[in-house]
């Protein structure tokens, strides 16, 4: 996992051959498995690694990709389009994604 990606698409790809298969949103509460419909709070999760990618022709287009472990045993990935939740998430989420309100 300590690699670079040249693109988001290949960092999911490569990121769920090692077993972090599972969908996160994000949501007032912490962040929801969408698979499973279950709602993990931010003192539940670990942010093993963060990626950034950046648009080549729009910042729009602008995202984050976290790699995130429960306290559950779940493994999966977040997408965030550089903070755009940060105003809808709790303060202690937002200081776990290192997001900046």
């Amino acid at each position: 996992m300590d690699r670079s990606y040249t693109s988001l698409s290949e960092a999911i790809s490569a990121l769920q051959k090692e077993g972090y298969t599972e969908d996160f949103n994000l949501c007032n509460a912490g962040i929801e498995n969408k698979n499973k419909k279950k709602i993990h709070p931010a003192s539940d999760l670990n942010v093993v690694k963060y990626y950034r990618f950046e648009g080549e022709s729009n910042p729009d287009d602008n995202m984050i990709l976290y790699v995130i472990e429960t306290s559950h045993g779940e493994k999966g990935l977040l997408l965030d389009a550089y903070g755009a939740y940060s105003g809808n998430i709790s303060d202690e989420m937002m200081q776990k994604l290192k997001l900046k309100g």
